[in-house]
């Protein structure tokens, strides 16, 4: 039997969450599937001890069913290219892109797998991702930031309008918060917290855009996904828990909050370079790459 499912779990600093991680991935894959899968762990230069725990993983989990593959890289290459070089070692079917700060309970893998087949235009599948809080994870069911959904999200406009009626249809793009969460339906785009795909669609892109070092490549593979005609899913009967924050904008450091918000705006600018620069005015341009560096320079003040 060929693998089906290749899940690719990109591991930066955060040995406990990651081997969390895995742990409820292995015990979800392990129940009675007829299919063979992979998980490909790739450590992205930690330095919290995190390498020599993962080298066992390897030895103790490899069975007729299940298998660990690692990679180790000296340095933090970024989310885009450390989860590139996961893709490259996939053989499966499918490809799941799970953050490493998740844990994944109960999941019948197999449901998933029918729906893509009887759905052959749906490109990725995410399921529901909730907080520690029971809140869903608010990054997993997203619009595309154009200007309207940004500015709205920016200025507040979203939270003032999202439980009114119609008007929430117009001021809350950015998360689609108008829509059902207990319905499957379509959405523009789900966080790299679980990204389930067809290996092939995104190998045809070449994976993610490696100019993202870390947000927005998500979006950026869901939109250049979507070009393509295939639809991205909201498939809210299984759930997974996103810890979130593990390290990032909300890390205690004033040095790491500093870089990933660095990161975070650079990722604006270049997603809007890249997909809705060509569509507007010169002076529309300036006006929004003025208001990034404006919020980047303000961001960085704190």
């Amino acid at each position: 039997m060929k693998v089906t499912l290749s899940v690719i779990v990109l591991s930066y600093n955060t040995k406990e969450l990651t081997l969390r991680c895995i742990s409820s991935l292995i015990k979800t894959l392990s129940i009675k599937n007829n299919f063979i899968s992979e998980i490909i762990l790739v450590d992205n230069g930690s330095t919290d001890g995190s390498v020599d725990q993962f080298k066992n993983l390897k030895l103790k989990n490899t069975n007729d069913t299940l298998k660990v593959k690692t990679r180790f890289n000296k340095k933090n290459l970024g989310y885009a290219k450390g989860n590139n070089q996961g893709l490259r070692l996939a053989t499966g079917k499918y490809v799941l892109f799970l953050n490493s700060d998740t844990i994944v309970d109960k999941i019948d893998f197999r449901k998933l797998f029918n729906y893509l087949e009887n759905n052959p235009r749906v490109g990725v599948l995410t399921v529901k991702v909730i907080l520690p809080n029971s809140n869903i994870d608010p990054a997993s069911h997203r619009g595309f930031p154009t200007i309207w959904n940004s500015f709205c999200y920016i200025t507040g406009l979203e939270d003032v309008f999202k439980n009114i009626p119609i008007f929430n249809k117009i001021f809350t793009g950015y998360h689609l918060s108008y829509q059902d969460y207990q319905t499957i339906h379509e959405i523009d785009s789900p966080s790299g917290a679980f990204y389930l795909t067809k290996k092939y669609i995104v190998k045809k892109l070449d994976g993610f855009d490696e100019n993202f070092f870390m947000y927005g490549e998500d979006l950026d593979l869901s939109f250049r996904i979507k070009k393509l005609g295939y639809k991205v899913i909201y498939y809210p009967e299984f759930v997974v828990t996103h810890i979130k924050h593990a390290s990032g904008l909300e890390k205690n450091e004033s040095s790491t909050r500093k870089k990933t918000r660095h990161y975070f705006f650079n990722s604006m600018e270049i997603f809007y370079k890249k997909h809705y620069e060509a569509n507007n005015s010169w002076l529309m341009n300036k006006i929004v790459y003025k208001c990034i560096e404006f919020l980047k320079q303000f961001s960085m003040s704190f």
